[in-house]
């Protein structure tokens, strides 16, 4: 449905994005996850024909998205990260702006306002002005306003940045009921955990570059380790973590040692050699392979806030 091909995108001396190549089918749900600044939001951007690529190709059905074409994007619908919306403005009001933005009138604009508020629990709020609701119902509507001319094909740009649990479920929700019924949805964050529960098929994306592609087990793979022993940086554990890097690898992070062994090495061989230097078992928990971890393992950090 989408292709993308060798896009590249520069601000001055950066690189927003650099040759970055992608496929998203017909039905996918497709996660775009990086740390701020990786180059979700541009790749947004010039799939919903707002930019201009410097060099790449973009089709949606086949057909080039470009600027100067607006016919295109008809079949787009964008949730910016940030809040577009009329805060003076009832949400009834808002909704009935952006409808007529895509050409809706008359009765099918009504019934699709109010099948809109009613989608995201808002009908009792329709009257009221937008700066007198919460984050959460602010991205709620948000969120509708996107879907009133009924698009194929959803950009969601970190939808549920600053909202409650309860906002953000309704929203996950409605998303998963949407691409149910065939919606085709490329959803960008920063939270391992939606990319987990949202989407068939995730990108990592860093410094512009797509870093790994593939279904949450197919990702997985691409870690050189099976578990992830964890325990805390102290004084207590330093001699432990001396002789680590030799059968594996080790991160610190937050205060945590995360050894990652070889494949080679044996379980049974690390826990000897904890009770040889008298540590205490309760010290170490055992994890298997994570989005986070295989993050952590193709960029060196944790995600960037």
């Amino acid at each position: 449905m989408l292709n993308v091909a060798h896009l590249t995108k520069r601000y001055g001396a950066l690189t927003a994005l650099d040759g970055v190549s992608l496929h998203v089918a017909r039905g996918e749900f497709f996660g775009l996850l990086g740390p701020n600044g990786a180059g979700k939001s541009t790749l947004m951007s010039l799939v919903a024909g707002l930019r201009a690529a410097d060099t790449g190709v973009l089709t949606l059905d086949g057909v080039a998205i470009v600027t100067a074409d607006p016919s295109t994007r008809v079949a787009l619908g964008l949730v910016p990260q940030h809040i577009a919306l009329y805060p003076e403005l009832s949400a009834v009001q808002n909704l009935r702006i952006f409808g007529q933005l895509y050409g809706l009138h008359g009765t099918v604009l009504r019934e699709r306002v109010t099948e809109a508020l009613a989608a995201v629990q808002l009908t009792d709020r329709g009257q009221d002005q937008v700066k007198t609701f919460s984050g959460g119902m602010q991205r709620r509507l948000n969120l509708v306003a996107a879907l009133l001319h009924r698009p194929k094909f959803l950009l969601c740009d970190e939808p549920t940045v600053g909202v409650d649990p309860q906002s953000r479920n309704a929203i996950f929700e409605y998303l998963e009921r949407l691409n149910r019924e065939g919606l085709t949805i490329i959803y960008s964050t920063h939270y391992m955990e939606e990319a987990t529960r949202l989407c068939s098929r995730i990108g990592i994306i860093d410094h512009g570059k797509i870093l790994a592609l593939g279904t949450l087990d197919e990702l997985l793979t691409k870690l050189p380790f099976e578990e992830e022993i964890r325990f805390p940086a102290t004084p207590t554990t330093a001699g432990l973590a001396a002789q680590l890097p030799s059968h594996g690898e080790l991160l610190t992070l937050d205060g945590i040692h995360r050894f990652r062994p070889r494949p080679d090495y044996k379980l049974s061989a690390f826990f000897t050699l904890v009770e040889s230097l008298g540590l205490p078992a309760r010290l170490f928990t055992s994890q298997r392979p994570t989005l986070e971890a295989l993050f952590l393992h193709l960029t060196g950090r944790n995600l960037r806030e």
